[in-house]
Parts: structure tokens; C-alpha cells; sequence
């Protein structure tokens, strides 16, 4: 019996369902430590311009410190459900490549408006 990969278990999706997915860039305010978390991560609050702003907690504090963090812009899910995280309210996905170092965000080439949804 053979391994089964990532890749044999793509199904395609029509344009349709890839413009129910809110994946909008917005500009990271504000990073605290969660101390609570099972695995290091931060809490991190970020502007999405007229989305207004939206918290998640993060499994990133690998390869990222607070202080990087802050006024650095990233790419989020924001229309997914809201998801408790033991004492925190996560109101949006951050995205990023997990690797076995750490999660890399995904990265934006040059500034956009908060709120500037992926095309």
C-alpha cells in the first residue's frame, strides 16, 4: 500500500469558491506573549483597514519576535469562524509555510492599503 501525499488529495474549486475566501492584507498593531499557549506563540492584533481591526494567537514566535512584528503588513483569512484558543479569541487565520524550523509568514512585495484583498 502506497503513501498517500498532500498533492493526490487536491480537488479543484471554481472561481466561485475561491471569492468566498476574505484573504485581505493588513498592518500588524500590536504583539503580547501567550504565555497559555501549548505551543510558542504570540497574540497579535492587526488593521485591515475597513474590516476594522481582528486578533489572532499565532504559532510564529519560532522565527518572529514582537518587535519585528509590529507595523510589518501580513495576509489573513478574515471571514472564517471565530475559533477559542484556550483563553483567547482568534477572529482570523494569519498565513503563512510551515517548515521545520518555524511557520514563515506569507509575504507581501510592497506595501498595499489595509484591507486590499488577494486577487
Amino acid at each position: 500500500m502506497s503513501e498517500t501525499k498532500e498533492t493526490d488529495q487536491i480537488s479543484e474549486i471554481d472561481w466561485a469558491d475561491f471569492e468566498k475566501v476574505l484573504i485581505v492584507a493588513g498592518t500588524v498593531t500590536r504583539v503580547e506573549a501567550f504565555p497559555e499557549a501549548r505551543k510558542p506563540a504570540w497574540k497579535v492584533w492587526v488593521d485591515f483597514g475597513p474590516w476594522g481591526e481582528k486578533k489572532t494567537s499565532a504559532q510564529i514566535a519560532a522565527l518572529y519576535q514582537a518587535e519585528d512584528l509590529v507595523g510589518r503588513q501580513i495576509v489573513g483569512v478574515i471571514n472564517f469562524p471565530e475559533k477559542q484558543i484556550g483563553p483567547f479569541r482568534s477572529q482570523f487565520l494569519l498565513t503563512g509555510f510551515p517548515t521545520p524550523e518555524g511557520v514563515v509568514l506569507t509575504a507581501i512585495e510592497r506595501p498595499v492599503p489595509n484591507g486590499t484583498r488577494l486577487a
